[in-house]
């Protein structure tokens, strides 16, 4: 099993092949992070399959685009992470997301009808597309993925304060999604 340095230094050849056009390297690229760039924009996405793919597939296109001006202040696989989430950003602004309502609002399941494992992975993933998406962006962002209040702020055009309200907003809505008390 390689190093992180040794992969680290793979990964900056590669990157700087690519940024020369070096299309082989951008593939490997492609396969060393496709996994974790899909995992976030998908929960950012509510876990819709298909725009998570387009999204998926928009943050490589743009990373290629941009890929001549990687500065390497960063790991590679950190820059591109940031500019994946922020294509999923954009994509949740693009659609006009309404930060208060709930999508599908009126078919919020009655507490006494969910099963008893309500917190499977499965049901869980359903609760977390229901909600709206900025509150969504932000407890996948802060409960998942580990950012702090003031890059989630930044990220997405508010301040730290209004992150965490929509942070509590959201773990609200999702207990009630789930029929807990």
């Amino acid at each position: 099993m390689r190093s992180a340095t040794a992969a680290e230094a793979d990964d900056a050849d590669d990157v700087r092949a690519a940024a020369a056009g070096d299309r082989h390297a951008f593939q490997r690229l492609y396969r060393l992070h496709v996994g974790r760039v899909h995992g976030a924009v998908y929960r950012l996405a509510g876990y819709d399959h298909a725009r998570a793919e387009d999204l998926t597939q928009d943050a490589f296109v743009r990373a290629w685009q941009k890929l001549p001006g990687f500065r390497h202040e960063s790991a590679f696989g950190t820059w591109l992470y940031r500019l994946a989430v922020n294509v999923a950003l954009m994509d949740i602004r693009a659609r006009g997301a309404d930060p208060v309502s709930m999508r599908d609002d009126e078919r919020l399941p009655d507490p006494g009808q969910l099963p008893f494992c309500a917190a499977e992975r499965e049901e869980l993933q359903r609760a977390i597309g229901q909600l709206p998406p900025r509150a969504r962006a932000v407890l996948v962002l802060h409960d998942i993925e580990g950012w702090r209040h003031d890059e989630i702020g930044h990220a997405l055009g508010m301040a730290a304060g209004t992150s965490k309200a929509q942070l509590h907003r959201a773990r609200s809505l999702l207990r009630k999604l789930l029929g807990e008390r």
